[in-house]
């Protein structure tokens, strides 16, 4: 059988009124980049993904053009107006999809934390079906209320009960067919594309594959919020474990620089690196007399590393100070050490250090703290250092 190319439709035609603002919800920032821009850029990631087009709210088509090209998203074929509704939208996006066969994933342009595992896994389960849904268990009783009263009708059983989110997955030829037998139908309405695959095809089972919690939609203004301090933790797909071999791989032959190497979690790593292969270097106040806030002995470490083995391709800094206290009895010296050592020096070291990681196409690790996400007492001035750094990388 011929492979058949899989191309993403984002669909953006809504303009998410719940949200309150006046441009559509799709366009808000979050962690520094249009929602759309998000999901684009998760498409684009993706290996299993062809090709990207994108239904837009009338009147932004230029907006969706301008992150397209700034972003270097060669994927996107096609930028197109939505219609009025999201079944409006979808059948224009297939009328845009030509006549050859292919996977469709149909994904919401506000579910910007999609994971390539879910990517992924929709793509496995159209070879062995035409339809396929992502849905996640309902960790909540689902109830059915009466429609002329607000009454329980029904409790629903839950172990059989998922919420269902996006990407929507079908074969062009059967999401097609199920929306050409819907036009026929003068009471048709549906909010997503598996109902009227389920209501117009009802003999082409649809698939379920796993989704994620995290791959929320953004609806409601406490979404923003939520899904901006979601972008700040641990993706969704968790990495392979490595073998002792791939960490020797990627590690013998390199030459690694350590912060704050000394001891504690530095000296962890450095330790780590060396027994797979790596030279590595480490740099401290109390070993060899440096201070990450001072640039002059970061332009030093850097040259005398290069000067030693010829290549730097990894800097870690977990070098940092912690004063606790009142930040009213906090005095100024203390103020500026705790910014200059938290804050600033990774700014320096990112300074300093990329032109020799431009050079090896390396890594910058700059270690932070759970405690950015909300102040504790006492500890002002070490959260706010470490929720800069944060929003610096």
């Amino acid at each position: 059988m011929t492979k058949l190319r899989n191309v993403a439709v984002v669909l953006a035609g809504g303009t998410g009124t719940r949200v309150g603002l006046s441009i559509p919800k799709q366009l808000i920032k979050i962690a520094g980049k249009p929602i759309i821009e998000h999901t684009i850029a998760a498409m684009q990631q993706s290996p299993v993904i062809d090709e990207i087009l994108v239904m837009m709210a009338p009147g932004y088509l230029d907006e969706i053009r301008a992150i397209v090209r700034n972003g270097d998203y060669g994927k996107v074929s096609q930028i197109l107006e939505g219609a009025g509704t999201r079944n409006d939208t979808t059948a224009a996006a297939l009328a845009a999809l030509g006549e050859d066969e292919c996977n469709v994933l149909l994904h919401d342009a506000v579910r910007p934390l999609v994971s390539q595992t879910i990517i992924a896994a929709n793509v496995a389960a159209l070879k062995d079906h035409q339809a396929v849904d992502t849905a996640i268990p309902s960790a909540d009783t689902v109830i059915q209320v009466r429609s002329d009263a607000p009454q329980i009708s029904d409790v629903l059983p839950r172990h059989l009960l998922r919420r269902g989110q996006t990407p929507q997955s079908f074969r062009l030829s059967t999401i097609r067919a199920a929306y050409a037998n819907a036009a026929k139908d003068p009471h048709f309405t549906a909010t997503d594309d598996c109902t009227v695959v389920l209501r117009y095809l009802p003999q082409v089972p649809i698939a379920v594959v796993p989704g994620h919690e995290r791959n929320m939609k953004v609806t409601e203004p406490i979404d923003v919020y939520i899904a901006d301090k979601l972008f700040q933790l641990t993706s969704a797909d968790t990495p392979a474990a490595l073998t002792e071999e791939e960490y020797r791989s990627g590690l013998a032959g390199k030459t690694l620089v350590v912060f704050g190497g000394s001891y504690g979690i530095g000296g962890d790593i450095a330790d780590l690196a060396r027994a797979h292969g790596a030279t590595v270097k480490t740099f401290s106040r109390s070993s060899t007399g440096t201070h990450v806030e001072r640039r002059a002995d970061l332009v030093a470490a850097a040259k005398t590393v290069f000067a030693d083995t010829g290549r730097i391709d990894f800097v870690v800094n977990t070098a940092g100070v912690l004063p606790r206290g009142e930040l009213a009895d906090t005095s100024e010296e203390t103020i500026f050490q705790a910014t200059d050592v938290n804050y600033l020096a990774p700014i320096y070291i990112a300074q300093e250090f990329f032109p020799y990681l431009s050079a090896c196409r390396g890594s910058l690790l700059l270690f932070t703290s759970s405690s950015y996400t909300r102040g504790r007492s006492g500890y002002s001035l070490y959260s706010s250092a470490k929720a800069a750094v944060v929003n610096l990388t």
